[in-house]
């Protein structure tokens, strides 16, 4: 008999010290846009060796409003938005036709943070979608011509089988189109900022913007 599932969670810690720094964050030194702090953050987070720290939850909704979310990579971050990119007719490309709002969230247990960022999405033009895309490495360019992201498969020799085929052309075809390649950008509304405390103390700090640019407030953990 295995581990009871319950019996293996409430064994579980958050933030080992041998293994987390949970830095000090006085709010009142926060910058005055969350796009600055995020960037220090994010720093942080690489120096600090945590993995993958470019990879985010995306959570969307479909036309009936019901949420979705899955892991996807930040492509960028700077006052356009919060970028990442995705096919047009994937799931997640038609969830944010129907509605084209959307919240990402970053989680970097290295320094017990967490970042949240909602807001509209948009489209950016098809000529700047295919030049990031090109930008990337020859497996995403044949992730991208693969295709057919969320239909149906029906056999792992067939995936095996498109794949080989599309790894081929994008070594041969570097700039080869995808048309249905789609850089968005998330221009945030809210952008909210947690750092763990040892003595749950936590402290969140967001900011929301206003018509006069960026106010902050602090949020009970």
């Amino acid at each position: 008999m295995g581990t009871d599932l319950h019996e293996r969670l409430r064994s579980l810690r958050v933030w080992d010290p041998e293994v987390t720094a949970l830095p000090p964050f006085d709010p009142a030194t926060a910058p005055a846009t969350p796009l600055d702090l995020f960037t220090s953050w994010f720093g942080e987070a690489v120096a600090a060796g945590q993995t993958e720290p470019h990879t985010m939850s995306l959570a969307t909704a479909d036309a009936e409003g019901r949420p979705d979310v899955r892991t996807v990579m930040l492509h960028g971050a700077d006052t356009d938005g919060w970028s990442f990119a995705t096919h047009a007719d994937s799931r997640k490309g038609g969830q944010l036709a129907a509605r084209p709002y959307a919240a990402l969230g970053f989680y970097w247990p290295a320094l017990g943070r967490q970042v949240r960022v909602r807001g509209p999405v948009t489209a950016a033009p098809s000529e700047e979608g295919q030049a990031d895309l090109h930008a990337r490495s020859t497996g995403a360019l044949a992730a991208a011509l693969t295709g057919r992201q969320s239909q149906v498969l029906g056999s792992l020799e067939e995936l095996a089988e498109v794949s080989q085929a599309a790894w081929e052309r994008a070594r041969s075809e570097p700039a080869a189109p995808v048309p249905t390649w789609t850089l968005y950008r998330l221009r945030p509304d809210e952008v909210e900022f947690f750092q763990g405390d040892e003595r749950r103390r936590h402290v969140r700090l967001v900011y929301r913007r206003t018509d006069q640019g960026w106010g902050q407030e602090l949020l009970w953990p």
